[in-house]
């Protein structure tokens, strides 16, 4: 079995879409999803899979999240091992001084196009920077994400798809908590 991260976006956001955590991981229980765990409010959930096809897993729990709470969010998928190479292709990470509660990585659900990719990286961004890598989108909020400059709204229009964004912070959690369900059953705590 594969562990699998899964991220829903604008869930619990503003009072709206809202899911108690309880409800979402009995709900991706009934989907028989396994060892399945949530991480703050948000919409994070990790669990392992023996499903192969994630865009038709991320299509089911859709539907499933429609049925029972009465709305239809993104759903981005990502496995421990490409949470890795998100990490590891960080391209902030060589630059000292970066804050990791600063820096943003958008998971988009499909990969940009060049042409998006070049409209996208052209928007007049500063301070905040950004850059494409696969299907992440990483930003860099030198001030803070309170008062960006960046409008996130024009970047997702740019790309042309969809995508939920968490703070490095929230991401190495993620990939922590999916390398814990990827241990032998043995080793766990």
């Amino acid at each position: 079995m594969t562990a699998v991260i899964s991220m829903l976006r604008a869930v619990n956001v503003g009072g709206h879409n809202k899911i108690r955590m309880e409800a979402l991981r009995a709900l991706y229980e009934s989907l028989g999803l396994v060892d399945v765990q949530t991480y703050i409010q948000s919409g994070n959930v990790v669990f392992r899979t023996g499903e192969r096809d994630l865009a038709r897993l991320a299509g089911t729990i859709a539907e499933g999240i429609e049925r029972a709470f009465g709305f239809r969010p993104v759903v981005i998928l990502r496995t421990a091992s490409c949470l890795r190479l998100v990490i590891a292709k960080n391209p902030f990470a060589a630059r000292r001084g970066v804050d990791p509660s600063r820096l943003l990585v958008t998971f988009l659900a499909s990969e940009p196009d060049a042409e998006a990719r070049e409209k996208v990286l052209k928007i007049k961004a500063e301070p905040e920077e950004l850059r494409i890598e696969g299907r992440e989108l990483y930003t860099y909020f030198p001030n803070g994400m309170a008062r960006p400059k960046l409008s996130m709204a024009v970047v997702e229009k740019a790309l042309k798809t969809p995508g939920t964004g968490r703070n490095w912070n929230t991401v190495m959690k993620l990939l922590d908590m999916a390398e814990k369900l990827e241990a032998p059953l043995a080793a766990r705590p």
